[in-house]
């Protein structure tokens, strides 16, 4: 039986966008059936990010999950569409809009997951509205991805950028010992919002030179001591739970060039010394696959999420440190 994974995504209430100028004016943000291009909204003053957490079974259905800051476990959610607000300086900001309905299938919340900053009392004009790609950019945003130049270790001990390997090419994991390169993916984003990059600095790990991978990306950290009271030794850790502003640091700002690995299982592999996991094939990230593959790796990749480290996730509150990342660095060696 496939694992249910658990996955929290920062997001808006509607209610905390509305329309300052346009057909729908005083309305709140909504689905796409409700939405006139032109209409200008604004980011209420005070309108504040909160976690937003969901699980997906084996046929992409997502529904609320417990422990939410947002929503009602048990009822559904419906990534309704991606749409485009144009700022007056003439920057664009893609917005996902997902729909909570409840067990008679009414409206029961409707969610806005900014992939770029939004700035209160601004003006936002919607631009766009797409019913198609969503759920490519929905992917996108889960999928684990390392920036242009990373060393990756091969199976001989070589060091090769991600950028030069190629499908076939043997890479050294952790569980596995020597596996193949089954796709290499590539992106270029603005590097802002949930695509800004986690820098993990030369040192900050035991790296040799700084890291930089996406903001949801899993490290894998041995403790020698349990330092942070999780009852095991082994972990994975989210990188952006790991930002102190000094060592580890969000870097915001210009475009950034993603890569992303598959194997025929969800893997840990050593980028700049690091262990760090590659990319999990669930129905969430599928969509971000070329569509050729798509189908395929389907069929043949069906034991990705159940890869036991899975459960090795730490959850934000026990990394709620002054630095978590020098209390690891520190507890990997003792």
């Amino acid at each position: 039986m496939t694992q249910a994974i658990v996955q929290s995504i920062p997001v808006y209430p509607a209610e905390a966008i509305s329309v300052v100028n346009g057909a729908n004016l005083g309305d709140p943000l909504s689905f796409a059936a409700e939405l006139d291009l032109d209409d200008t909204y604004e980011l209420h003053l005070g309108g504040a990010l909160e976690r937003l957490s969901f699980s997906t079974d084996n046929a992409g259905v997502l529904t609320v999950a417990k422990g939410t800051r947002l929503g009602r476990p048990g009822n559904l959610l419906h990534l309704d569409c991606c749409l485009t607000m144009m700022s007056a300086s003439g920057a664009t900001t893609e917005i996902l809009i997902l729909v909570e309905v409840d067990h008679i299938g009414d409206v029961d919340a409707v969610f806005a997951l900014p992939l770029a900053p939004m700035t209160p009392r601004t003006d936002y004009t919607l631009v766009g509205i797409d019913t198609e790609g969503a759920a490519a950019k929905f992917a996108e945003v889960a999928c684990v991805s390392f920036s242009r130049g990373t060393h990756i270790t091969l199976a001989s001990g070589a060091q090769k950028p991600i950028e030069e390997l190629k499908v076939g090419d043997t890479v050294l994991t952790r569980d596995d010992g020597p596996q193949k390169v089954r796709w290499v993916g590539s992106s270029t984003v603005r590097a802002v919002g949930a695509f800004a990059p986690i820098c993990i600095r030369a040192g900050a790990l035991h790296n040799t030179n700084d890291l930089y991978v996406s903001p949801d990306h899993r490290l894998f950290i041995y403790q020698r001591s349990d330092a942070l009271g999780a009852g095991r030794h082994e972990l994975l850790v989210r990188a952006r739970y790991l930002v102190n502003g000094d060592t580890i640091v969000q870097a915001d700002g210009g475009f950034m060039d993603y890569f992303q690995l598959l194997f025929d299982t969800h893997q840990i592999i050593y980028a700049e010394g690091i262990a760090a996991e590659t990319l999990l094939v669930d129905t969430r990230t599928r969509p971000a696959l070329p569509p050729e593959l798509s189908e395929k790796l389907a069929q043949s990749l069906t034991g990705h999420a159940e890869r036991i480290h899975l459960d090795f996730e730490v959850s934000k509150a026990l990394l709620d440190h002054p630095d978590a990342a020098a209390l690891l660095r520190r507890a990997s060696t003792r």
